[in-house]
């Protein structure tokens, strides 16, 4: 099955109050992991490869890695480029077979975002490429993004209308309370999405699908797990599953998830090699981190985005 762009999938999820799981890879097990579950969950998929990610293993890799996935699993999917922070690695993506690129000009003006974006989109739209976009600055620090919390900024529903319309972009990715990493919140802080900002981009932007960034859910029972093996990330906090279930209900069609992969993939390889001391070949604690993928993009797919049995035939 060919990689598709996500225009289509999108109007299906907004339409049908579902969200598609955007998930970042790096690597082969990442890849087939997140292919397998959403085999046997029947849910559509997007797989994500930030700048970091193609500096780490190369746009030509990780784009056929996924190919080949999609091609033997037969999934509907999407190759997106994460976070692309320039007009020129969007085209490089493109030539290289993303059916789906971000452009984030979300550090600069509004105006000089607004140029940049639709740069991107004039590029894309003759290539029959999504492009998406960004309002609004999430904190955190994840990969190749940071921003310290003083420099956050949650999105203007008001800029909404006029950023899609001079751009022309497909979706936006907005700042309402999520955070890159796995320190989202502080450790007296109460998770809080700001859903009174989504409901106003809703009405300002009937039918348009939104993006939520940062949206792990950092599973408290992975990190006590973490913890035993000396992993030092004490007061790791993630935004809540049923905020996110809600979200995907609205506008939200694609909801992005990096650390709670990283998490679940480095706790398989610290059990393996605890309980299998003798053993040191890679394919073991690699096939253990594979495993640990596919069940955690299960999950989601089932609890929190709502797309099982939603891939289209």
């Amino acid at each position: 099955m060919p990689l598709v762009n996500t225009k289509f999938m999108f109007k299906k999820a907004y339409a049908e109050h579902y969200a598609i799981g955007a998930f970042n890879v790096c690597n082969m097990e990442t890849v087939q992991g997140i292919a397998e579950a959403c085999k046997q969950a029947q849910s559509p998929i997007i797989f994500q490869v930030s700048p970091g990610a193609q500096k780490y293993a190369g746009i030509k890799y990780l784009a056929n890695l996924v190919k080949i996935a999609v091609d033997k699993t037969g999934i509907e999917a999407a190759l997106h480029l994460d976070h692309g922070n320039s007009f020129e690695l969007c085209k490089t993506c493109i030539e290289n077979g993303f059916t789906s690129v971000m452009i984030d000009g979300s550090s600069l003006e509004f105006d000089k975002n607004i140029e940049l974006t639709k740069k991107v989109v004039d590029y894309a739209r003759n290539k029959n490429i999504s492009v998406e976009s960004e309002l609004g600055r999430l904190q955190g620090v994840e990969d190749h993004v940071e921003c310290p919390n003083e420099h956050s900024l949650f999105t203007d529903p008001e800029q909404v209308k006029e950023f899609v319309e001079k751009t022309g972009v497909d979706s936006l990715a907005i700042a309402i309370g999520t955070s890159h990493g796995v320190n989202k919140f502080g450790p007296d802080t109460v998770p809080d999405l700001k859903f009174d900002i989504l409901k106003k981009i809703e009405k300002i932007a009937p039918g348009f699908p939104i993006v939520l960034h940062g949206a792990s859910s950092v599973n408290k029972n992975i990190i006590q797990e973490l913890l035993k093996f000396g992993v030092n990330i004490s007061g790791a906090k993630g935004v809540p599953e049923e905020m996110l279930c809600k979200a995907a209900k609205m506008s939200v069609c694609k909801i992005n998830i990096d650390s709670d992969l990283r998490l679940a993939i480095t706790l398989a390889i610290k059990k393996f090699m605890a309980e299998n001391p003798e053993k040191f070949d890679p394919r073991g604690y690699f096939g253990a981190a594979r495993e640990a993928v596919c069940e955690l993009v299960k999950n989601k797919i089932l609890n929190v985005l709502g797309s099982f049995k939603k891939s289209e035939p």
